[in-house]
């Protein structure tokens, strides 16, 4: 069994074959998938997709990127999302100073009062992360709460050691397979206890069909890479990354799938 802890089904390019693609992924193992909002109509895109199809769970948040455009009272529309029996976390969250799509000032503001939410809640959390190390460890230092995933982790081994430290899971997607020797090292040496794949579908797609559209299927392929790097056997990266994806998100530990 595999379970792609990181898709966003919610996309326009699998409005046409969703059926489909989650049949494909089903025939190679991956049973359970867990899509997050980027925005509150998203992140009600994604209850909504979890709702209608067995095995698909949700996370609310408002992604970095959406940070300016978040409406006013956005975290008590969250919340009131919360209340779904699909709803495992609270993502995708973050920080991204690389696109910078919105305003440091308002990434920020509203990244705090997200882990905020996630505290009171007690619920874990998506982390987005791109070239925003020193605050990224400030907001969660200063939020004091630390249960969740760095989801398509890129960064070097030295910053791995301090989310891995603080109790964080990293999650790792198809760059796994792109040859990243930095990235390699930083999967050689994550616990096993730590460790999650996931597509991050549509994005990311892994070798061999890198620059296509990416689907939960391509997730065996990710956990096959890694399997590879950690000298360890598919079988064994499988296993450890749904006990450790069902840890994490409690409430996707559902009998009725």
């Amino acid at each position: 069994m595999l379970i792609d802890s990181h898709i966003h089904l919610d996309s326009g390019v699998y409005s046409k074959d969703l059926d489909a693609l989650l049949l494909r992924a089903n025939d190679v193992g991956v049973q359970k998938l867990l899509t997050p909002g980027t925005t509150v109509e998203s992140s009600k895109k994604c209850i909504e997709i979890a709702q209608n199809h067995n095995g698909v769970y949700a996370a609310v948040g408002v992604h970095p990127h959406d940070a300016d455009t978040a409406p006013d009272g956005y975290p008590d529309s969250l919340s009131d999302l919360l209340s779904e029996e699909v709803v495992v976390a609270i993502g995708e969250i973050g920080l991204d100073f690389n696109k910078n799509y919105s305003k440091v000032e308002s990434q920020l503001s509203i990244f705090n009062a997200q882990i905020k939410l996630a505290k009171e809640k007690n619920l874990p959390m998506i982390i987005h992360n791109r070239d925003s190390d020193e605050e990224m460890e400030n907001c969660l230092k200063v939020g004091d709460y630390f249960n969740g995933v760095i989801h398509c982790y890129t960064g070097d081994v030295g910053f791995a050691e301090k989310l891995l430290s603080m109790g964080f899971y990293l999650g790792f997607t198809g760059i796994a397979t792109f040859g990243k020797k930095e990235l390699e090292d930083v999967i050689k040496m994550v616990p096993d206890d730590r460790l999650l794949v996931e597509t991050d579908g549509p994005y990311m797609t892994p070798v061999p069909h890198r620059g296509k559209r990416n689907e939960p299927a391509y997730v065996e392929i990710i956990a096959k890479r890694i399997a590879e790097l950690r000298n360890a056997s598919y079988e064994e990266v499988s296993d450890l990354t749904t006990q450790n994806c069902l840890r994490l998100f409690e409430k996707m530990n559902n009998s009725d799938d």
